[in-house]
Formats: C-alpha cells, sequence, structure tokens
C-alpha cells in the first residue's frame, strides 16, 4: 500500500530515501527531522538508522505494486540529489518511475546544482514532475536551473517561507505550491510576501497554490489567503497532453 499523505498538494508518499543534512535556512526546522525521531521510537525499520541519508533498495520498485493511479511525493522524508545518493540509485528510482506510468510523481530538491548536473542522464516521461525549493530570495537561482530541466511539468514549493521572494522569473515554471513552517519554533511568515508570489504568479498565469499559514497551530491558522483558498494546480491542457 501507498502511505497516504496530508500534505495538501499530493495525495500519497514513497520514500526510496530516507535521512538528509541540512544545506541552506529552509531546513533549520525540518519536518522530516522531527518526524524520523518519532518513527525511529517507534521501532520502524527504515528509520533505524535515524536521520542519517539510507537508500533503500527494496522499496524501489514498490509503486509498480500499486494498481491504483495517484500523485506520489517522492521522498517526503529526504532529498533524492543528496550528494551522497549513488547516481545510480537515483537512475533506479526515475526508471521505476517510468514504469509505473500510469502514476504522476512529484519529485521536490534543494539541491538545484546536481539536479542540472544529472538531468541530462535521466528518463524524463511525463508522469515525473520536478520541483525545487525556494525559501527567500537567496535561492531564487535553484529556478533558473529547474528552468534547465527536460521536465514535463515544473513546479516551485515556497515553503517554509521565510522571506519575501521579488521578481521572479516564472517563464517554463507551471506550477508554484506556497506555505508558512508549521510545528515548534516555526518562524513566521509575512501576508504581504505570499501576497506578490501570488500576484507573481497572476502575470504570468501560473496555477498557484497556498498550502498553509502555519504555525503551532497551523490548523487553526488556516489556509485562506484573501478570504479564499487557493487550490490551482498545472492546467487542464497540460495533464491532458501527459
Amino acid at each position: 500500500m501507498a502511505q497516504k499523505s496530508s500534505i495538501e498538494w499530493t495525495e500519497s508518499t514513497w520514500n526510496p530515501v530516507t535521512g538528509c543534512t541540512k544545506i541552506s535556512p529552509g531546513c533549520k526546522n525540518c519536518y522530516a527531522e522531527r518526524m524520523t525521531k518519532r518513527l525511529t521510537a517507534m521501532g520502524q525499520l527504515n528509520y533505524r538508522n535515524g536521520f542519517k541519508l539510507t537508500t533503500h533498495n527494496h522499496v524501489v520498485d514498490t509503486p509498480k505494486t500499486w494498481k491504483k493511479p495517484q500523485t506520489i511525493f517522492v521522498n517526503s522524508m529526504s532529498d533524492l540529489f543528496h550528494k551522497d545518493v549513488p547516481y545510480d540509485f537515483i537512475l533506479k528510482v526515475f526508471e521505476s518511475m517510468q514504469d509505473a506510468h500510469w502514476h504522476v510523481f512529484q519529485v521536490l530538491t534543494k539541491r538545484s546544482e546536481r539536479l542540472l548536473e544529472l538531468a541530462p542522464d535521466l528518463p524524463w516521461p511525463k508522469n515525473i514532475w520536478m520541483g525545487v525549493s525556494v525559501e527567500n530570495e537567496d535561492y531564487k537561482f535553484r529556478i533558473d536551473h529547474l528552468r534547465n530541466i527536460p521536465a514535463y511539468i515544473t513546479f516551485l514549493s515556497c515553503e517554509p517561507l521565510i522571506g519575501p521572494i521579488s521578481k521572479m522569473n516564472l517563464r517554463g515554471i507551471d506550477w508554484v505550491i506556497v506555505g508558512g513552517e508549521s510545528g515548534p519554533k516555526s518562524r513566521p511568515m509575512n501576508q504581504e510576501w505570499v501576497s506578490d508570489i501570488r500576484d507573481q504568479c497572476l502575470e504570468y498565469g501560473t496555477p498557484f497554490f497556498f498550502k498553509q499559514w502555519g504555525g503551532v497551530q497551523k490548523k487553526k491558522n488556516g489556509r485562506l489567503l484573501d478570504n479564499r483558498t487557493w487550490d490551482e494546480l498545472p492546467s487542464y491542457d497540460q495533464l491532458m497532453r501527459l
């Protein structure tokens, strides 16, 4: 069975890699690190190494056994393009996604440099969506890297949004997700930052998805922006071409 997800923009998660290391300010209060401590304490075998990066060959092909088509977030508990994940393993994961063509796979990374380096050697079927995390102005360069990836659908995850991101070049970007940080020690998100990104998306005609305001009580804080939810997805025409 796929692991059902409470993440608003996906349906399930699949973690052929677990564990990670911090690379930029968005990692400071890592959700995956907090969750790993819980899973390790529960005796989950895939988390026996705690948050030390670990590849799991035994789950690489599991999406092929899930017959019901679904949208799957890849490595919610790690980063597939971490420097310590061997290229051969990354290739096996991509080949598995290619074989399981009835699913849509959403891959998200902060390691856009390595993504750009390896992309020419990876298969890019239409069911693999590729995204990068951009948490503030200093990491807009990841968008430029993403624009040069031959993925059919490309997307940005501005979560946790910890600062403004102005004047983004969204040419060739198919989707933008924004969300505030949640949990203990969460950093506040300014409404002006969110509204500005939303307006940039409107200018480019890029679908905009507002996930949450975040905070310690994220459910209470909700996900309304200007008195409405924003649940836009890549356009119908794009999806019909898959």
